[in-house]
Order: structure tokens, then sequence, then C-alpha cells
């Protein structure tokens, strides 16, 4: 497996490109499926994720080419309405074809989802959704069995406001009969980037960026031109490797209205942060103080920064507190922290870290993607040589991270011991 080599104490500088959203790309590539018309996506990232939901299209009957950061999936062969596990297993966005396939075919069998074990996330929202629906759901093998003899518009109320829930139901809702509407619908703006798509096909959709997301159903769907909006967790790591390492960092390509209580924090933190052409500069101008956050859903401070944040936190003299409350098994880069000589303690659903030491490189293993990402950051403050294993997980969100780094002064290298 590929690692991380990095040689820390250098203060970072220069300008780094965002790429698109790992998290909107996906439902917008599985959004394809509701059509047989011609589909374009520009700002596609490069990414293990994406590449294996194109492989997913390319087993369900689609034809996809890539060029870069542009994807065109065309009409292939006749629609299959089975996601195999072999393909499911490895990323649990997967489950989102699940919704396109019922709207087409009235039936899907899904393999149960797999993806970054940072606590448990039950499909069963997407299941109950789907019920009001009209859809019959068998678990069977390993396997969701699901069909319908035709989707019909309801009214689901869902009990927490999950992400995939909600994509799933608007997929699944564009070419239902008669009117959907979601309660207690996910704000995040990757669900905003695929309700655009949808519109941009044809269907007629009300509340976006709302907890109440109304769609009306249609008969067939159009193709669509669609450039995927930028990644904001991407984004919120680079304003970070700025402030761990006392750099600074101009993004390119950023919207910083996706991540406003990120922003906020910093900047009350110390950070300078400025909006400048076609981005934003990230600096270090000053001693930076603790600060307390709470992860929470959007537009609340994201939990896929929480990792990040404790590792800054980590580096910074005093105490503060974070506090995790959308997964309940999401600091296991805590106990990797510790050997770089990281003083945290876990309490619950609370970390309360005492910032300040002097961080040592060692060896590190990353257990999910953004506990890489933290653990990445606290390798560019760390005094010595780290090691970062596991890369693979880093892989599947961040494009390219080793090199936007080094071009930025960072003294980074992938490597392969065993190559």
């Amino acid at each position: 497996m590929d690692q991380f080599e990095i040689v820390g104490g250098r203060k970072i500088k220069g300008t780094v490109k965002i790429s698109g959203s790992k998290n909107a790309a996906l439902p917008c590539l599985f959004a394809t499926l509701l059509t047989d018309e011609p589909c374009q996506l520009d700002h596609v990232p490069q990414l293990d994720d994406i590449d294996i939901a194109i492989k997913l299209l390319v087993v369900l009957g689609k034809q996809v080419t890539r060029d870069r950061d542009q994807v065109v999936i065309t009409h292939g062969t006749n629609l299959t309405g089975k996601a195999p596990y072999e393909l499911v297993r490895r990323m649990r966005a997967s489950v989102l074809v699940m919704g396109p396939l019922l709207a087409r075919m009235g039936r899907a069998r899904v393999s149960l989802p797999g993806g970054c074990a940072i606590g448990a996330r039950p499909i069963n929202y997407h299941l109950e959704g789907f019920k009001r629906m009209g859809v019959k759901i068998e678990i069977e093998e390993g396997y969701v069995k699901a069909g319908c003899d035709s989707l019909k518009g309801a009214v689901i109320s869902l009990p927490y406001p999950s992400v995939g829930a909600t994509e799933n139901l608007m997929m699944a809702a564009a070419l239902a009969k008669g009117e959907t509407v979601i309660q207690k619908a996910a704000r995040e703006p990757e669900i905003v980037d695929l309700g655009r798509m949808l519109m941009g096909m044809g269907v007629p959709i009300e509340g976006l960026g709302s907890s109440r997301i109304k769609i009306t159903g249609v008969s067939t769907l159009s193709g669509v031109n669609h450039r995927v909006i930028p990644d904001r967790i991407e984004t919120g790591t680079f304003l970070i490797a700025a402030a761990v390492t006392k750099g600074d960092l101009t993004l390119k390509g950023v919207d910083l209205s996706h991540l406003d209580d990120v922003v906020q924090v910093l900047r009350k933190s110390g950070l300078s942060i400025k909006e400048v052409e076609g981005g934003v500069r990230a600096r270090w101008v000053k001693k930076l103080k603790p600060i307390d956050v709470a992860t929470a859903v959007y537009p609340g401070f994201p939990t896929d920064m929480q990792a990040q944040w404790i590792a800054l936190m980590s580096v910074i003299p005093g105490r503060c507190r974070v506090r995790e409350t959308v997964f309940e098994n999401r600091f296991l880069h805590v106990q990797e922290l510790f050997r770089f000589g990281a003083d945290i303690h876990l309490d619950g659903r609370d970390a309360i870290i005492h910032g300040g030491t002097h961080l040592s490189g060692c060896s590190v293993m990353a257990s999910d993607l953004r506990a890489g990402a933290a653990l990445v950051l606290a390798g560019l403050a760390a005094k010595g040589k780290s090691t970062i294993l596991r890369v693979y997980h880093l892989d599947r969100g961040y494009e390219q991270m080793e090199v936007k780094l080094r071009k930025c002064g960072a003294q980074i290298r992938r490597t392969n011991p065993v190559k």
C-alpha cells in the first residue's frame, strides 16, 4: 500500500486549485441513470470513489467516457437492476443507485453498502421513504431487494436530515407520479447541487436549501450539462493547513458560503481569511487561540472537519473541547494523534484538547478519509519525519493531496515500500 512520508515544521505558501466536490459528484453521476439522453458533468474530481461510481454505472448499463475532470454518460445497453457487492462494498454512496433504478425500472437489487468505519450509518431512512412511495422491500443474501408497480409521490418526514436519504428520495421522486414532499430534508450544498442538476433535466423542485423540498414527478427526463460545485471539505482542510503550518495559502475556485461555520471559527481563532480575485487567501498573522466546536448537520460545523480541527487545536496553546454529535465512533484518529505527542482526553462524545505541545514525527495509520487528513496536518506541523500509512483512504476524497501540498513547499512524498 502507498504511504506518505512527511518532513514537518515547514511553513507552506502558494496557490491551491480546489477540486470538484466528491460528495456532490457521486449523486450527480448516479442521477444520469434517470435518462437515456447524454449527460455531461464538468469539474468532477479524479478520485478512487469516482472511479468506483463510473464502474458501477457501466455495470448498470451506461457508457461512460472521461477526459480529465469532464465525464460524459450516454446510453449503453439496457439498464440492469443489480448493484453488485464487489463494487458497493467499497463505497457507501453506491446505495444512491437505488432511487434512480426504482424510478426507471420499478425494481432494484443493491448490496448493503460499505465505506469508512466511522459509526453506524443505517440505510433504513432510505428504505422507509421508499416504502412511503409504494415500494416493497426485502433483505436477502446481503442485498436489498426493492420493487413496485410504479412509484407514487408521497409526504415523507425523515427522522433525521440524512444527506443520502434526501438524495435517494429526490432522485426517485423525479419520475414518480404526483408530488413528493421531503420534510426534515438535509440542507447541504451537495443537496442543492443535485437539485440544480435535476431541474436542468426537467424536474420541478421547490425548497432547495431548506428543510422542506417538494418534487413534482415527470414522465421523462432530458440530458443535461452540469458543473459540480467545489469541494468544501477540501477547502476547509487546506484552510487548516495554512493555520497549522503558520503558512499563507491562496485557494482558487472556492465558495466560502458553503463553509460559513468553519470560516467563522478559524477567523475567531485568529487566522486571516480574505476573499481575493478568483478565490480566498488564508494567512497566519498572529498566534492562534483555541476554540470550542460541536459538530452538527448543515449549516453547522461539519463532522467531516472535526478530525482536522482537533489536529489544529493540538498545536495551539490552551484548552478546548470538541463535541461530536453526528457519528458515535469518529474519534479513531485521536489514538494516532497521541503518537505525535498530542494531549487529548476523550470523554464520551467529547474530546478535550490541551494544546501547545510540540508534535514529533512518527508513523501513524489512517482509519478513514478525514482521519487521514488530520494525520497529514499533524505531520506537516510536527518536527521530524512522519509516515502516514493507508493513504488509500485519502485517495477516496482528496485529489492529488500530496502534489498540491508539495507545490506549496511542503516536504511530502508518496512511497510504496513493497514496490
